[in-house]
């Protein structure tokens, strides 16, 4: 698969923002780290004067074959049952989501069970969930790619330029943390958490199983036989999404450990894509904080969430809004009239 994303590195828009933002009415750097969020939304929109529109919550569900080796605290039923719940508007991130006033769909990507047709639900099963990786591939090429070409159709069909990554799935850590000890080297004792609340026996186990899934696919190094052997079909979902929303240019706002995998094989395959990122905050996930680091990430929150759906992100959203606003509506020294120092 051969994706090009531009560079929007734009070293002239960079001046011409970094000028907007020192010579507001204020300290220069006094604003700390929003400054620098709104300088790379300025340069992801490629405007001095940014406007977040029609913001889009993309929660993508799929049930994972590997759960059955008991790496979660929960049973498989609870992916349709909180898909119930997100559509139904009882969620952390539908509460969230109606708070802040981001427009929320749902993707069935493969989850385990038939949903009745309704608004804010997409249906693009590729499979009822993803097999056993401790047997064998956790999906075929063929699966992998329809999952990546199905995120690729939904963000093309929602309006707006910014996205923000939310998913759900039983075992979906045990996905992630496999993707970040293949594709950046390292042990999986370093990459493996409680997820939804295991103790501490049930976190040996789940790192031996996926011990034993790594030595299983060992073969399986480049970022797309890595996404099949090992990943889920919401995360190959995911991955689409993320290569869509950059190529259209869109701000992607990145939730927490499982929507970071998505976009650690995204940037594997388009380094670009990380240009569009916004990370929204460090998750209380073992493994998550490595992940960070080895994106070059700087998230803007750290509040030991580990819910995921994108709620992370959606508690993040009021500081890009705060962002766009200081760089458009905040006053210069001389639109104000304020003597700058030393003046």
């Amino acid at each position: 698969m051969t994706t090009t994303i531009d560079d929007i590195q734009d070293p002239a828009l960079a001046a011409r923002l970094q000028h907007l933002l020192d010579h507001k009415t204020k300290p220069v750097g006094a604003l700390g780290r929003l400054e620098a969020l709104a300088l790379r939304i300025g340069l992801v929109l490629g405007t001095e004067a940014p406007a977040l529109q029609a913001p889009q919550m993309l929660v993508c569900a799929a049930d994972h074959g590997l759960a059955a080796r008991g790496v979660s605290a929960y049973p498989s039923d609870v992916t349709w049952q909180m898909v119930e719940n997100f559509l139904a508007g009882g969620a952390a991130v539908s509460v969230l989501a109606r708070q802040h006033g981001l427009a929320l769909t749902v993707v069935d990507c493969g989850v385990r069970h038939d949903f009745q047709p309704r608004p804010a639900l997409v249906v693009r099963k590729v499979a009822p969930g993803t097999r056993d990786a401790s047997a064998g591939p956790a999906m075929t090429p063929a699966e992998r790619d329809a999952a990546i070409a199905n995120g690729r159709e939904v963000v093309r069909a929602l309006p707006g330029n910014a996205l923000l990554l939310g998913e759900m799935g039983i075992g979906n850590t045990s996905a992630a943390s496999l993707l970040l000890a293949r594709l950046e080297g390292l042990d999986i004792a370093d990459c493996t958490g409680a997820g939804t609340g295991l103790d501490a026996a049930g976190l040996a186990r789940k790192t031996a199983v996926l011990r034993e899934v790594l030595a299983l696919h060992a073969q399986a190094a480049a970022p797309l036989d890595a996404l099949a052997a090992l990943g889920g079909l919401e995360i190959a979902t995911l991955v689409g999404a993320v290569l869509q929303a950059a190529a259209e240019r869109r701000v992607i706002v990145v939730d927490g450990f499982i929507t970071g995998a998505a976009v650690l094989v995204a940037a594997r395959i388009a380094p670009a894509v990380l240009q569009r990122c916004v990370f929204a905050h460090r998750s209380g996930e073992r493994g998550h904080a490595l992940m960070l680091e080895r994106l070059d990430a700087q998230p803007l929150l750290d509040l030991d969430l580990r819910l995921g759906e994108g709620s992370g992100a959606a508690l993040a959203w009021p500081l890009l809004v705060s962002a766009c606003a200081v760089l458009r509506e905040m006053a210069s020294f001389e639109s104000a009239g304020v003597s700058q120092r030393g003046a």
